[in-house]
């Protein structure tokens, strides 16, 4: 390719078989290493950005797997303490159950006693007929003067709240 000035660039010199005058020769030889020069220039900038963008990766991987450790170590306490308070609700559910039967069989106990007892003379109505009691002899005769179930609550059979 020639130029308008009759000159033609470094890479046409010898498929043309033109010749150049050793100024024309040297000013592409200047032109050659110049662009060399910034081809390499460019190359190392490339490089450069390159390598940053790895490293940059890199400590950004290196951040996700410091947090995936953190993570996952607050997962293993988490888990652990579920664990235990899981154990410790069903320790509580079977003493809510075992005092609740309790309650239940005192009720029981009560409601048996205060159907049989007369309440201020000691003479008790048994299926048998009435009969007298000697609160000296059995002082559980003395129950019937409850004359109110025992109550509780499950909100508070703890004292949680």
């Amino acid at each position: 390719m020639a130029s308008s000035s009759g000159n033609s660039s470094g890479s046409d010199e010898g498929r043309s078989g033109a010749t150049y005058s050793p100024q024309d020769k040297g000013m592409m030889d200047e032109r050659k290493r110049k662009r060399m020069e910034s081809n390499r220039e460019s190359a190392r900038r490339s490089r450069l950005r390159k390598q940053k963008h790895a490293d940059d990766l890199t400590a950004e991987s290196n951040k996700i797997k410091n947090e995936n450790d953190q993570i996952q170590a607050t997962i293993a306490v988490t888990t652990q303490l579920l664990v235990e308070i899981e154990a410790e609700n069903s320790v509580l559910r079977a003493q809510m159950c075992e005092l609740a039967h309790r309650l239940k069989s005192l009720n029981e106990i009560l409601n048996c006693i205060n159907t049989n007892a007369n309440c201020t003379t000691g003479q008790c109505m048994g299926a048998d007929g009435l009969f007298e009691v000697d609160f000296m002899e059995n002082p559980w005769n003395m129950l019937y003067l409850n004359q109110q179930p025992i109550m509780a609550s499950a909100d508070n059979m703890f004292g949680y709240w």
